[in-house]
């Protein structure tokens, strides 16, 4: 009796230990992904105040993809919805509106800023302050107006079957896309800037979460054959984006990380059907 007792005693110790340390664990990754949220999105969570400190900030684009999850699964229910009442036209027109307004055109305000410095300097220099402007010039519109076409395209011939996959994991893929072409590159301008931050403290574990939450979604809804490939071409595709920024511009800002989202979620909804057909 006084062993059991004794074991008992034990077993209840460890536990004891182990809450609080649960306790942290989820109370960091809960403020974590409520910085990445509201980071991402124009809808807020709380009503309290959060001023993040930069190993913070890293810390969230941890969980990017999670906050991708939601807008995705937010994109789901409201394809269900809208697709009952309106045209198809309509619907999917309803649905690209929808993100855009839940992510105040974070990206697509980005990518036209980027093709901006592309076309308009000829120095690293020269490009980041045309992307410093406020105005769009006419490439960027042009840009902004193709790429917002193209995903209004690829959602209007999207197949029923590979609806859900889709618009589940499209946000996701573009926001992990985003944290992987971050890792290891500086930050572009010199004096510092909205995401210097998020690169200076970005660390490998950051990008590993980040990997592997967007790895069991894929798994789930495209098999492991779609799954192994979209990482695969979702990196390469990153890591090219970051190449050419290093290129041009000297390293990535938030403008050219927020145009790598982009150009990768445009990607994923032209060949998610594919990458559903590898399942």
């Amino acid at each position: 009796m006084d062993t059991q007792t004794a074991q008992a005693g034990t077993q209840s110790s460890r536990f004891g230990r182990l809450m609080p340390c649960l306790s942290r664990v989820t109370c960091h990754a809960s403020r974590h992904f409520l910085v990445a949220w509201h980071f991402l999105t124009a809808v807020p969570l709380t009503r309290q105040h959060h001023a993040p400190v930069p190993h913070e900030l890293a810390a969230s684009m941890g969980w990017y993809p999670m906050v991708g999850l939601v807008l995705g699964g937010l994109l789901a229910a409201t394809d269900l919805l809208v697709d009952r009442l309106f045209a198809p036209e309509v619907a999917n027109l309803l649905v690209l509106l929808l993100l855009v307004v839940v992510t105040r055109g974070l990206h697509q305000d980005g990518l036209a800023d980027t093709l901006d410095g592309l076309a308009g300097g000829r120095t690293p220099a020269d490009r980041l302050a045309i992307m410093r402007d406020g105005r769009i010039g006419a490439i960027g519109a042009t840009g902004l107006f193709l790429a917002l076409a193209l995903r209004y395209a690829g959602l209007l011939v999207l197949p029923s079957q590979a609806r859900l996959s889709v618009l589940l994991c499209m946000p996701a893929f573009g926001r992990w896309a985003m944290v992987v072409a971050a890792w290891a590159v500086p930050y572009a301008r010199a004096e510092g800037g909205l995401a210097a931050p998020f690169l200076d403290h970005l660390a490998p574990h950051h990008v590993v979460v980040a990997t592997l939450v967007i790895a069991g979604a894929l798994s789930v809804m495209f098999g492991p054959g779609g799954a192994v490939t979209g990482l695969v071409v979702g990196a390469l595709l990153a890591r090219a984006c970051a190449a050419l920024c290093r290129r041009f511009f000297g390293g990535v800002t938030g403008d050219t990380l927020g145009a790598t989202g982009e150009v990768v979620e445009i990607v994923f909804l032209l060949a998610g059907p594919a990458l559903l057909s590898l399942r």
